[in-house]
């Protein structure tokens, strides 16, 4: 069966109507284990009750220990389902995400704003980062590395020998697309900063912070201490009598024990706290990354710094099992009765020291892993998502050949395509045509798609060929009042970074649209005229839309290195029609007459 892009939406929605099946049988689930548990803290009541009417007995000492027992079975219990209720509800959200990016609604992953620079070299100018930006598009990062990549794979053209490599990853991938969707609920609904606090604890503060748990006696002490206050117990449930005074002495030993090591197990635990549940997300991750039988050596390179491939997911499990059981303290009963009878707090601080000791290391590596693969996801997830658009061919001599290209932010509905090449040799192809005609869309189609093409991504087209560009672009100039720039000076800073900027690429591409918006018609046509011949001069290919026709007569002095394009309207009835396709030789018609005469302004 050919995939379509309604195929994939109906898979989605398939997904989506599973997923909440489950949810309500898991939601059931909780609710039953929450009325045992509420039932066994009546029943420990009542027995509190009868042992202050009726006094202590063996008896009543093992009917109050068994509730206790099956309280803690049940929060166990609890914990899991909750951790299965909030891994569906976020695997439900992934599926409606993409139902909602398919439609054409916001997706729910950042935007990338934050990434976003006007003085980038073609960023701001081709939407790259932002609402509605290119990022906000691809981007199914969670974690703050991830973000970070994925900004920086769409920030600058990657070598030819790496887009190929990522061409090859992100395909295999896309062959695994269903079981990402499992990785990316793992990773959902926790916040991009979090990992980055227990990394920098792992690095920075952990090994200070666990130096008190080495000593002697602690270590000592806290080995014994289970045996001593469990059989005391069991000694003075037997014999009664003076037997739970000496119970009353030891558990009191073990709380002002505790009491005396609070300051520094508090200092271990901070940052760590409420964390077991991303670091087991985490594990799962990883996990997944390493159960798979990669073949492309890009995705095998991730791997290169393990020992041992399928550590690392050990490790990170360890140690959310270790978080999960010092977040035993946050439960005031169960935390109080864990550390008077088994120094719970110290016993989990001792925990963490062997963990580190033995795993930290690698630990590091392997988060930063995930962070590779969401960005290979997030590519992947757009491929699959667009069945009909294609991964480019490279090329290695100058080249630019595209069929049926269209904008990838546009909507499908909506969306024009356009066909183009550039000649053998690098030429300054000038494209003019009316308002609102298509000229500025078709400058951001080229651009838009050749940042994909750079970043290993498919391209929306039916075919392109290229090779590898450094893009400019000169498009939306801005004055700043903070920085007291008027328009036609932060159009010359533009237009000097770009001499500097061809000067030191050869490969440089330059995208203009309509040039010194912020001065006369004169000097702006003279300067728009002397641009192009330094452009001509330095064998640097440009697509310049203006509307200004008399730039399309540099054909009669460059007839190799100047072509004309342009965009048109069609009239009838006095109404324009556009057809967004663009066409050989200048422009003929125009519509600003038209426009003019809308608001009530004729033209004689």
């Amino acid at each position: 069966m050919v995939k379509t892009k309604d195929s994939v939406l109906t898979g989605y929605q398939n997904h989506k109507a599973v997923q909440q099946e489950l949810l309500k049988s898991l939601k059931s689930k909780l609710n039953t284990i929450s009325f045992s548990r509420l039932g066994l803290f009546v029943i420990e009541i009542i027995l509190i009750a009868l042992i202050i009417n009726f006094g202590f007995s063996l008896l009543f000492g093992v009917l109050l220990f068994l509730p206790l027992i099956f309280f803690m079975y049940l929060v166990k219990k609890q914990m899991d389902t909750q951790h299965l209720l909030s891994y569906h509800t976020n695997l439900l959200w992934v599926f409606e995400n993409e139902i909602n990016v398919i439609e054409g609604k916001t997706n729910g992953y950042a935007n990338g704003d934050s990434y976003d620079n006007e003085a980038h070299h073609y960023a701001s100018d081709l939407d790259i980062y932002g609402s509605g930006s290119l990022y906000a598009l691809i981007n199914r990062c969670n974690t703050h590395s991830g973000l970070a990549l994925l900004a920086d794979n769409l920030g600058r053209p990657a070598e030819m020998g790496t887009i190929l490599a990522r061409q090859e990853a992100i395909q295999e991938v896309v062959q695994e697309i269903e079981s990402t969707f499992t990785f990316r609920a793992e990773l959902q609904g926790h916040k991009p900063t979090q990992i980055d606090v227990i990394i920098h604890k792992l690095q920075n503060q952990l090994p200070e912070q666990l130096q008190f748990t080495r000593h002697r006696f602690i270590r000592f002490y806290t080995a014994v201490v289970p045996l001593l206050s469990i059989g005391t117990f069991i000694l003075a449930a037997i014999y009664g009598g003076k037997v739970w005074n000496i119970l009353s002495v030891v558990l009191m030993f073990n709380f002002i024990f505790t009491l005396s090591q609070l300051k520094k197990i508090n200092a271990v635990y901070l940052g760590f706290s409420g964390s077991s549940g991303l670091l087991n997300a985490f594990s799962s991750a990883v996990k997944w990354t390493e159960r798979k039988d990669w073949k492309s050596k890009y995705i095998i390179d991730f791997f290169s710094n393990d020992a041992d491939k399928g550590v690392v997911s050990g490790q990170i499990k360890r140690l959310s099992g270790i978080i999960n059981a010092f977040d035993a303290r946050l439960n005031m009963i169960v935390g109080g009765f864990l550390n008077l009878f088994f120094l719970w707090d110290l016993r989990c601080a001792i925990r963490l020291d062997q963990w580190y000791a033995a795993s930290a290391t690698e630990l590091v590596h392997g988060l930063y892993r995930i962070s590779q693969f969401e960005v290979l996801i997030s590519f992947a997830t757009l491929s699959h998502n667009e069945p009909e658009w294609v991964f480019p061919e490279l090329s290695s001599t100058f080249k630019l050949h595209v069929v049926d290209l269209g904008h990838p932010l546009i909507a499908e509905a909506r969306r024009v395509v356009n066909s183009y090449d550039f000649n053998a040799q690098p030429t300054a192809d000038i494209i003019t045509g009316s308002n609102m005609a298509g000229k500025s869309t078709f400058l951001r189609t080229v651009g838009i798609n050749m940042v994909l093409a750079f970043a290993g991504s498919v391209v929306c087209a039916r075919e392109m060929q290229t090779s590898i560009f450094n893009l400019l672009s000169y498009m939306r100039i801005k004055d700043s009042l903070n920085d007291q720039t008027s328009t036609f000076k932060a159009e010359l800073n533009r237009l000097k970074m770009i001499l500097d900027s061809i000067d030191r690429y050869p490969d440089a591409l330059v995208l203009i649209d309509e040039m010194l918006r912020g001065t006369n018609s004169k000097d702006k046509f003279l300067g728009s005229r002397v641009f192009i011949e330094r452009l001509i001069d330095r064998h640097t290919p440009a697509l310049f839309a203006t509307h200004d026709l008399q730039l399309s007569e540099m054909t009669e002095q460059y007839p190799v290195a100047v072509r004309n394009y342009h965009f048109d309207i069609q009239l009838a009835e006095g109404e324009m029609k556009f057809d967004y396709k663009l066409k050989d030789g200048p422009c003929r018609t125009f519509n600003a007459a038209l426009l003019l005469k809308e608001i009530g302004l004729t033209l004689n």
